[in-house]
């Protein structure tokens, strides 16, 4: 009781899969795999910050690794005629290589286009933090992504909690908005969950979002 939980974790085997797919004989086998896949994720989140992406997700063989990036805005990862994804894919093969023990493993890059990016946390979550970075006043900042993200049809509810010295403030407090129903309890309610940070001249502000997109009702389709 009153322990937080992550959204995403909290649902997993109910109406989540698992973002990295594969499986391991050995404990030494599987740590390393959690190992590349922690250096591929902080690799691609700091490289295609700005590129609206939504998700990475891991799949892996024997000699080969598949990366899956779903993002709203592709060619801004693909580049003119898949240069940036080619550059890309080379990038994270040398991330691979850095691994103790991971040996050569080829890496296929899969991008996936994301429709309907407002309804997306991660792209929500980079929204907040690019007005805040831009040194907009962060209540309007909160208001104008708030309305934005309820004006799609798919969201049932938004909530956006922010933190740090807003404003250049000399002690840091956090401001909190929220519109529509967040069902956090409900395990079958897709609650999508992104955390951000805005790099700030005073300090960092940290961004958290919750959005509500109805409920799952997997067994029901299954049995239709």
């Amino acid at each position: 009781m009153t322990h937080v939980v992550h959204p995403y974790a909290h649902r997993l085997g109910v109406i989540r899969d698992w973002k990295s797919r594969w499986f391991a004989k050995t404990p030494a086998q599987f740590r390393q795999n959690v190992m590349v896949d922690s250096a591929i994720r902080r690799f691609l989140k700091k490289r295609l910050r700005g590129h609206y992406v939504t998700s990475v997700e891991i799949e892996r063989s024997e000699k080969h690794i598949r990366v899956l990036i779903k993002t709203s805005r592709p060619g801004l990862v693909i580049g003119r005629g898949g240069e940036g994804s080619m550059k890309l894919t080379k990038e994270i093969e040398e991330v691979v290589r850095k691994v103790p023990s991971a040996g050569k493993l080829s890496v296929r890059l899969d991008i996936e286009e994301v429709r309907s990016p407002e309804s997306q946390a991660p792209v929500v979550a980079y929204m907040v933090a690019e007005g805040l970075e831009k040194r907009q006043p962060f209540r309007r900042v909160l208001k104008q992504t708030v309305e934005k993200v309820m004006a799609n049809r798919d969201v049932g509810g938004v909530r956006i909690a922010i933190a740090g010295r807003l404003g250049g403030a000399e002690m840091s407090r956090q401001e909190e908005i929220k519109r529509g129903r967040v069902p956090l309890q409900t395990l079958r309610a897709d609650i999508d969950f992104a955390r951000e940070v805005a790099y700030l001249p005073y300090g960092v502000i940290g961004v958290k979002v919750w959005i509500y997109r109805g409920e799952i009702f997997e067994k029901d389709d299954k049995k239709k």
